[in-house]
This record gives structure tokens, sequence and C-alpha cells, in this order.
């Protein structure tokens, strides 16, 4: 994984650090998301230190952390206007660099793991209507000009309504695995290497095969499913861009984004009566208690409508 920006650390510290990240990423396959958020903190770490020590960490510089440092740390985070959810993720991170160098005899990981990341306020998940997330995966409403654009998008976008699939889950497939979507049962690698099968409906193997027969570009087994205008893999980011544009020209709330789209389509399951476990297992959740927010999402809903509709007699 490529860093944008220098790293203020010594060279010892540094190599550490790559050797960290790297074995993060081949060993215990963390999401692409996650690892450029534990590289993004453990850099912040190091530019924090570097004005606490006085001058660029080094091994030894890690090696002598105390609670309190960490603890100024999260107090420097948190002045930036760090919420709570970024500041638990960032002790996360250096507890496990830390630990990482533990393991090889080079730090003491004991105080880091004494402590106890901030609380964060648990937020429930915002879907979207089942009528807004029709419209945002409909062919028609794509706004792309060129139409093997506007069928890829939509494509990407049913997959993530039809089979709840996160958008790096989406754009990880390949040619290969189009086989699997036309017979109704697609394998899906998730989060930390697990996978999961999900049912395919009829409607999503459409989008798909209605993106290939339009797409310019040859997909074979191995390459890449969903392709960038230039043939590339196609890259989150453009569909997210793509998003914002429908959720203008949809009117559609700030809160519709992709990510959205698999919370609709956990949201709108358990609505039909699905069952909390069943979803559990095609969202690709380790924990039930993950999946039950879901069940307050419905509750919620449910009395916004009790309080629009009641006469209150």
């Amino acid at each position: 994984m490529a860093e944008e920006f220098l790293v203020s650390a010594r060279p010892d510290l540094q190599k550490a650090r790559a050797e960290w990240l790297s074995a993060l990423r081949n060993e215990r396959r963390l999401a692409k998301n996650t690892l450029e958020a534990y590289e993004r903190d453990t850099r912040q770490f190091f530019q924090f230190l570097t004005g606490h020590c006085g001058g660029a960490p080094g091994l030894v510089d890690v090696a002598e952390l105390r609670p309190a440092d960490l603890r100024s740390f999260l107090a420097w985070r948190r002045n930036a206007g760090a919420g709570a959810r970024s500041l638990g993720r960032s002790l996360a991170g250096i507890r496990s660099f830390l630990k990482f160098l533990e393991r090889r005899g080079l730090a003491n990981a004991a105080g880091a793991g004494a402590m106890r990341a901030p609380k964060a306020p648990r937020g429930l998940p915002k879907p979207l209507t089942a009528e807004d997330a029709r419209r945002v995966t409909s062919g028609d409403g794509q706004l792309a000009e060129e139409p093997w654009i506007a069928a890829r998008n939509a494509a990407v976008l049913v997959l993530l309504y039809g089979c709840g699939l996160r958008i790096g889950e989406a754009l990880g497939l390949k040619g290969e695995d189009v086989a699997a979507i036309r017979e109704g049962a697609l394998r899906v690698t998730g989060k930390g290497g697990k996978t999961r099968v999900v049912p395919v409906l009829p409607v999503v193997a459409e989008a798909v095969d209605e993106y290939l027969r339009l797409c310019p570009w040859h997909i074979s087994p191995e390459a890449p499913l969903f392709r960038g205008a230039r043939g590339g893999p196609l890259q989150s980011a453009i569909i997210q861009r793509e998003m914002k544009k429908m959720r203008s020209a949809l009117n559609l709330p700030d809160t519709a984004t992709p990510h959205a789209l698999r919370h609709s389509f956990a949201t709108h399951l358990l609505a039909r009566g699905g069952d909390l476990r069943a979803i559990q297992k095609l969202l690709g959740h380790s924990s039930l208690s993950t999946t039950q927010v879901y069940t307050a999402v419905d509750m919620s809903r449910l009395l916004e409508i009790y309080e629009r509709a009641h006469p209150r007699i």
C-alpha cells in the first residue's frame, strides 16, 4: 500500500510500521478502508510523538510509552476535532501496532491494552425507503450519459441493495463470478477474508447481464468485473460520486449513500418478516448484536409512521 504522505519517524520505526501494515494486509487480510485508516492513524501518532518527544520518534521512544503518553495523544486528536469513533479507531490501530512490536520483543503493549476507548454514541443505520431504493437501482434512474456506464452503475447499486453487499465486495467481483450470479448463488469474500454465500435475485442477474452486453471492454475470468471509463478497475469513489449526483436529481436525503443500500437490504428484509440470524449470515456479520441494530431501525420507522398516522383520540 503506497503512502501519500511522509511519515515522521526514524528508519527503524518506519521499517517496523511497514512490516506491520504488510502483515495486516497479507496475513490478516483486513479491508482496504481499515488498512488506510490504520496507516493514517499511526502516521498522525508519529506526528504527535515528534512534538511530544522533541524529534522524530524511533523504536526506543515507542517502547518507553506510558498510558499518560497515549492519553495525551488522544487529547491532541480531540483538540483537532476528532470524535469518539475516530479516537477509538486510533487507539485500536496503535494497540495493534504495539502488540505487533511486543511479539518481536520491541515494545510493551500492556499500557495501551489497559486503556479504554472513548465511548461513541451508537447511531442507527439510515436506510432508504423501498421506493427510493428502487429508483436508485433502476437503469432509468442513472444519470451517466454513456449507456454502458449507466448500466454499470445500476448493476453495482442493485448488487448492494439486492444482495446486501458492501461496495468493496461488489467491486471485488471478477469475471469468473458471473456464472454464479446467473445461477443465483454468489460466494462473497468480506471483511477479514471471511466468505459467505448470498442468493442472487433474477433482477440482479439481469442488471449484470445488461452491463456485460453494453460494456466495451473484454472481461476475462480473472479480471475485475466492473470497469472504469478507461478500462481499469472501477473505484468506489466513482460510485459514491454518482450517488451524490442522484441524491440531488432524485431529491434524496444526504444519508442516501451506496452503503445505505446495504442498510436498506437488511431493514426491508426485517420489515417483511426476515429472520434475524438469516440476515446476519447474509450480511456477513460475525456477531448477532451487530445485526440487531436493524431491529431498532425498524421500530424507529414504525414509531414515525405511528406519529404521522395515529388520530390521537
